[in-house]
């Protein structure tokens, strides 16, 4: 079955990504070889989310099991952009996929400053927008806000030709809100669901676990939500929608196809298993044709009742 698909105009071999900073292939060529770069998981790679400075992240402990999840406050540690582009990046144009480069920050100048030289670079075929921070000049968290969220990329659209996708936080009573105004503001694409805030505490010392106090919950925990909420921006907006939020399998996958994704990503079953993007994409042909689908196609063409 010919699972080949595109998003905001990359073409992709399946409909599979990887959700930001859940997969390393640099780390995975030093372990596995090239084995796993041959045989690449993913029909895009979506970069470990990047912003201006240098940033060691949170403080230990960062991550905690959770019931049928994971909870992590690592922090978005990177190298920031200027060390990033003169490295990791000349490594990751050079995988066999189209790369998605992933950046944040807490201001329109540095969410410009990224955009703008991300986008100069050769081999980048889109960028997605981390709106997880607060904007400092209004102390809002632009992806809570439908006026911030359309202001920014009203600032960003003009700046770059590649598509812009922006990362929605679930943390919201109406996330449709959000993504009808990043889609008025010029947004090409939507990607959700991020973590959901969560907790976790130390019964042995009667403390919070996380050294940062708290975090962000993923995993199969999150799945209903994150189908919920990706089947109501996919109706209220025209843009496509990425899908993730608990995918394990083929079937978990096509779940969100049917619920209005275009497209899904893998986040914590990277964790478990290296390997579990291609698992997904060759289990998807059986995942259709058990729900009567004779196509990829035909399954993004669906309408759940």
């Amino acid at each position: 079955m010919d699972l080949s698909t595109e998003i905001c105009g990359i073409p992709l071999d399946s409909p599979v990504l990887n959700g930001s900073g859940t997969f390393d292939p640099l780390a995975a060529r030093r372990a596995f070889g090239d084995a796993l770069i041959e045989d690449f998981p993913f029909a895009a790679f979506v970069s470990k989310t990047i912003t201006r400075k240098t940033r060691v992240g949170n403080p230990p402990h960062r991550l905690w099991e959770a019931p049928s999840g994971l909870i992590n406050s690592i922090g978005l540690p990177n190298p920031g952009l200027e060390a990033f582009v003169a490295g990791d990046l000349i490594e990751l144009t050079g995988l066999p996929v189209p790369l998605i480069v992933s950046v944040m920050a807490d201001s329109a100048e540095e969410f410009s400053l990224l955009v703008e030289t991300i986008s100069e670079v050769d081999g980048v075929a889109g960028i997605e927008l981390n709106v997880s921070c607060p904007n400092v000049h209004s102390g809002l968290i632009v992806g809570e806000q439908p006026k911030e969220t359309e202001a920014l990329m009203k600032e960003l659209r003009p700046l770059t030709d590649l598509p812009l996708i922006i990362k929605l936080t679930p943390n919201v009573a109406n996330p449709h809100e959000v993504a009808i105004a990043a889609e008025a503001g010029g947004a090409d694409g939507i990607s959700m669901i991020n973590t959901i805030k969560a907790a976790a505490i130390d019964r042995v010392h009667s403390r919070t676990w996380l050294g940062a106090g708290a975090g962000g919950l993923s995993g199969p925990a999150v799945r209903p939500i994150a189908l919920a909420q990706v089947r109501a921006v996919s109706t209220a907006v025209e843009i496509p929608v990425i899908g993730m939020g608990g995918v394990e399998d083929a079937d978990t996958a096509l779940e969100f196809i049917l619920a209005g994704a275009r497209v899904v990503a893998i986040g914590t079953e990277n964790f478990r298993d290296p390997q579990a993007g291609s698992k997904v994409r060759k289990g998807l042909a059986g995942a259709l044709e058990r729900r009567g689908f004779e196509s990829l196609q035909a399954a993004q063409a669906s309408t759940l009742s």
